[in-house]
């Protein structure tokens, strides 16, 4: 048995049982690093084992480049910050820290969380460990593929507009965006304040509810955390689904038709599994593109104003093309003139939008459609191509953008390229608990997940 291949869950047990040793665990991820490093996931690795008294016994997780930590470089990617130590935790990095996890290292991502393949990277583009011709997707590229590689048990991404998701789907693990405001994004640098959200990369739906349960909570030091403690979501596995249900929805969209009968499939194993499933009318998710192009451009020109080289070593010399173009698009429609007619109005659409999910789930208990448009892109695809990442987004953005909690769990697996689909399932604000149970039961009836295909088989 190789340890590093081992689920989050399985490590915890054989750690608090005392059949291994923590040391034991992260050496075999230290060697898993060493032995993918043509893969450029990390930006940053540990030297040793260094972990507080706690209940995950130092299990070693991978962290995005864009939370700070007072133990690594923090760059997000970008030669800005090419030199930055924060003198801090964020606050999602300080739980995990004091619940006894250790950290192996940082990963790599689009700089700035700017796109969806990692390509924008100062650093170099990251491969996708399933093929390594192809994209790992974006921003959270890195961290998904540190757990597809098995480098880690789990990794600490962020996602704007399905920067958890969409890599997720690429690389074939799980990737579970929280209720936004549900975790703290003090120490996250930001990019779109109004939908950025810390998120889980794991290896199983259990995984990604025990990781939440750690970093999810109010914090005082962000004020748009919710007060609300979400429930312990390990208590929404193993559960039935025969009753809820289900909308299926983004099916039609134009670009899909390709992979459109391994979603009806997916559909098929649910209602095997007692759910009602049907198709929900839905608005035309390419609305997201504009909304979220705009709000995305404003957002980002407002935060990157404090990168002026005075704190952080660097100056605006040192931003990449996709962070310019970001800046004068977003100071552009924040303009004198132009705000009512881009920004503001792009935020009436945005509740426009809000109010149909409030109306879908007045009529069902999740949604399910894709996680992307198809299978992951080829290494290169993103050149020259600005508005790449709100294309591949599409199927995620809408949820992004009012703020749902969200998973995508494997759904399909292309023997012949190794490649993965996802299968995004959504819920209404603070569901998380539902969410998870229907991804899990979806998960144990099939045999996509390569980390649990063996109990399948």
């Amino acid at each position: 048995m190789k340890l590093n291949t081992l689920t989050l869950k399985h490590a915890l047990d054989l750690v608090t049982n005392k059949d291994i040793e923590a040391q034991d665990l992260w050496q075999a991820c230290q060697a898993a690093i060493k032995d993918t490093k043509e893969l450029n996931i990390y930006l940053d690795v540990a030297k040793k084992l260094d972990y507080q008294k706690g209940k995950f016994l130092g299990l070693p997780l991978a962290l995005k480049d864009n939370f700070c930590t007072q133990d690594f470089i923090t760059t997000a990617s970008s030669n800005v910050l090419r030199d930055f130590k924060p003198p801090y935790d964020a606050t999602v990095v300080r739980k995990l820290r004091l619940t006894g996890f250790s950290f192996l290292g940082k990963t790599n991502m689009d700089a700035f969380a700017h796109g969806s393949s990692t390509e924008t990277s100062d650093f170099g583009t990251t491969l996708n460990p399933r093929n390594p011709q192809y994209l790992p997707g974006g921003s959270s590229g890195g961290s998904a593929a540190a757990v597809a590689a098995d480098t880690c048990l789990a990794a600490l991404g962020s996602e704007t507009a399905g920067s958890v998701r969409q890599p997720a789907a690429w690389c074939g693990c799980v990737g579970f965006r929280p209720t936004y405001g549900t975790v703290s994004r003090f120490g996250l640098a930001a990019m779109m304040s109004s939908t950025d959200t810390a998120g889980v990369l794991a290896k199983t739906v259990e995984d990604s509810a025990i990781f939440t349960n750690v970093i999810s909570g109010h914090d005082p030091l962000d004020a748009t955390t919710s007060p609300r403690q979400l429930p312990d979501l390990t208590k929404s596995l193993n559960k039935s689904i025969k009753g809820k249900k289900i909308g299926l929805v983004y099916l039609d969209t134009s670009g899909f038709e390709d992979v459109r009968d391994h979603y009806l499939q997916a559909a098929k194993v649910l209602e095997s599994l007692g759910a009602i499933v049907e198709v929900a009318p839905v608005r035309d998710p390419h609305e997201a593109i504009s909304i979220y192009t705009v709000t995305a451009r404003s957002e980002i020109s407002s935060n990157l104003a404090r990168y002026d080289g005075f704190r952080y070593g660097h100056d605006r010399h040192s931003f990449g093309d996709e962070a310019r173009r970001r800046i004068m698009l977003g100071t552009f429609t924040l303009s004198k003139g132009y705000a009512d007619k881009y920004y503001i109005k792009a935020q009436q659409i945005r509740t426009l939008l809000v109010e149909d999910f409030k109306r879908l789930f007045s009529q069902y208990d999740v949604l399910v459609g894709p996680a992307s448009t198809g299978f992951a892109k080829q290494i290169g695809a993103s050149a020259n191509d600005p508005l790449f990442g709100e294309r591949e987004d599409i199927m995620v953005e809408p949820s992004a953008l009012c703020g749902l909690p969200a998973i995508s769990v494997p759904c399909y697996h292309d023997p012949t390229t190794n490649l993965y689909l996802g299968l995004n399932i959504m819920g209404p604000k603070y569901d998380e608990a539902n969410v998870i149970t229907v991804a899990h039961a979806f998960e144990q009836a099939t045999t996509w997940n390569s980390w649990l295909k063996e109990a399948h088989v």
